[in-house]
């Protein structure tokens, strides 16, 4: 059995450690993957986007027909307080510490039916552990991807904790050593398996439109902000896989990996195979408000 590391965490009212945090079998998380999830940046211990991920959180609850069980001030005091003891637990202070939180809420504890029963009590886990940026490596040279058929379900906009389409995309990029899998429903783009993708081609940055096909990520507002701050012209439109295998420039965007350039695409180089300039620009802009954030409003 693998040992968990003793990283801070709070479930159900408690703040305790992984090894000792236990649910319950018959939670419809488990039995069901039931449930929703938010992953949340923290740079120099503060909350990066806390307000987009609270409000995609409402989003994804209400379309589980849940309400959330907590308010948003209450998930910001226990994300806070899981940050500054994960602080503590590594002798540093919070302020000098990047870290994720990890919020997950399931329908809670019932017994085995497809019915989504309305009278229990949601399951409520949080974590935190350190946040592992990319390299300097990727970011100078950017990262392998490969493409895929999207077979996963029609309802990608609820970041559910079903997982398994997902889990299933990423490890076709890892068995091929790449970092992500670009994916199509038929002929047009919609997403990778953990990250939003953005299409450059003449000075434009294009993405997906926002619907039930791809997951609306926080970092959707924060590529259209910065564009409109530096005068890049940004669209939201259906991006062909010809488009794709065209662009300029092809770009990652995620919690984790914030503004990645991909300079190969199944073993084949994306524009000149070198990240480009509005990757450079992007990059700098996620960078100033990621500083901004370091500042408490």
């Amino acid at each position: 059995m693998t040992q968990l590391p003793s990283l801070p965490c709070y479930l159900n009212g408690d703040f305790t450690t992984l090894p000792h945090a236990k649910v319950s079998v018959m939670d419809r998380g488990f039995i069901f993957g039931d449930g929703v999830y938010e992953v949340v940046p923290v740079y120099a211990g503060q909350l990066f986007g806390f307000k987009q991920h609270m409000a995609r959180l409402d989003r994804g609850l209400a379309e589980l027909r849940m309400a959330n069980p907590l308010s948003h001030s209450r998930w910001s005091d226990i994300a806070l307080q899981l940050v500054a003891a994960y602080a503590d637990s590594t002798g540093v202070a919070a302020e000098n510490t990047d870290q994720l939180i990890y919020i997950q809420v399931t329908r809670g504890v019932a017994m085995r039916d497809h019915v989504m029963p309305t009278d229990i009590t949601p399951t409520v886990f949080v974590m935190t552990n350190v946040m592992k940026p990319p390299s300097d490596k990727q970011r100078s040279e950017g990262v392998a991807c490969v493409t895929a058929d999207d077979f996963r379900w029609e309802k990608a906009h609820i970041k559910s904790t079903s997982l398994l389409g997902a889990v299933f995309a990423r490890q076709i990029s890892f068995d091929a050593d790449a970092v992500e899998t670009v994916m199509f429903r038929g002929d047009h783009l919609s997403e990778a398996a953990a990250s939003n993708v953005w299409v450059v081609k003449d000075g434009v940055v294009m993405g997906p439109p926002k619907d039930h096909l791809v997951l609306e990520g926080i970092r959707f507002g924060l590529i259209e902000e910065i564009c409109r701050t530096q005068n890049i012209p940004f669209e939201l439109r259906r991006i062909t896989r010809a488009e794709v295998l065209d662009a300029d420039e092809l770009l990652l965007s995620s919690a984790t990996k914030e503004v990645l350039a991909v300079t190969l695409l199944d073993g084949q180089p994306v524009g000149n195979g070198r990240p480009g300039p509005i990757y450079s620009q992007l990059l700098a802009g996620y960078q100033l408000a990621k500083a901004q954030s370091r500042t408490p409003a």
